[in-house]
């Protein structure tokens, strides 16, 4: 495991939501302070506030992505398409990997069939976003 997905496990543990967890753990290889990103991912938090929607997880992991892939040319925006398809693909590994995407499957609201705890969520969209990214290379 990286120190990048212990970091993020470590930051769970430290009371940030899911969203938060993951962003926070990369924000210096983003060049963003932490307490922006930690901002910006309160919201993204229990499936973006009632475990409805996208685990808080996956996210982050793709604002990272968006992050790492964008020009941040707001004149000319033309990295979307680069930035959509490397989402996409985390939000495939990660639904593949755990039988949804969504916040309230993944705890089992309405089912009682829990498929993944929150650590186990950001630990894993941690490590499909390495992958995805090749992190390992962009640090070095």
């Amino acid at each position: 495991m990286s120190s990048r997905v212990e970091k993020a496990l470590e930051n769970h543990g430290k009371g940030y939501n899911c969203c938060q967890a993951v962003a926070c753990a990369y924000a210096d290889l983003v060049g963003v302070d932490e307490n922006l990103i930690f901002a910006a991912g309160e919201g993204f938090g229990a499936g973006m506030g009632g475990m409805q929607c996208t685990c808080g997880a996956v996210s982050g992991a793709c604002m990272v992505a968006g992050l790492l892939k964008s020009s941040r040319n707001t004149k000319e925006p033309v990295t979307k398409g680069a930035t959509y398809r490397v989402s996409r693909e985390i939000v495939q590994k990660f639904g593949e990997k755990n039988g949804s995407v969504v916040c309230k499957d993944l705890k089992g609201i309405g089912t009682g069939k829990v498929l993944r705890s929150c650590d186990g969520c950001i630990k894993d969209a941690a490590q499909i976003l390495e992958q995805v990214m090749d992190i390992k290379t962009i640090e070095e």
